[in-house]
């Protein structure tokens, strides 16, 4: 019992000095990770805020990477893959969802037409919920947040 609880203690403090490293999810990227919520990529853990998060990110684990990289500030959201190359993804040109300001989008992601144009959501849900109700009023509020590039061309 003794070795036992030794060995669940090393590996709690293993997963914490990961966690550590990488503080935010790379998806909901203002979200804090859960040190329980954790794929391999690269030969790398990455972490994830939910289980949402996981299932979004394994769709497409290689543009994942990319936008997260992209849309990195001052402090990498995933500093375990700076020393990684990363295959060439082509990126959306939108990068997150405009109900979900924090939210990153990719390719497999639920869309709409509009304006001739595809805006991207994290949820199917969202678009039937929320931006049916108002689409004029949330586009003009993601178009002025910045969250719609592809409708500055």
């Amino acid at each position: 019992m003794k070795y036992l609880l030794i060995i669940f203690l090393v590996f709690g403090i293993k997963l914490s000095l990961h966690a550590a490293e990488q503080a935010m999810c790379p998806i909901m990227v203002t979200d804090e990770v859960d040190v329980e919520e954790v794929i391999e990529y690269q030969g790398k853990t990455i972490y994830m805020c939910c289980g949402g998060c996981v299932k979004v990110w394994k769709r497409n684990p290689d543009y994942y990477a990319a936008a997260a990289k992209a849309v990195q500030s001052d402090k990498p959201l995933l500093p375990q893959l700076a020393d990684v190359e990363l295959p060439e993804v082509k990126l959306l040109k939108q990068r997150f969802c405009p109900l979900r300001e924090d939210t990153l989008v990719g390719p497999e992601s639920p869309f709409i037409e509009y304006q001739g144009k595809k805006i991207y959501f994290y949820k199917e849900r969202d678009i039937e919920r929320k931006w049916s109700k108002d689409p004029e009023a949330l586009f003009k509020a993601a178009r002025e947040a910045g969250l719609l590039p592809q409708f500055d061309e």
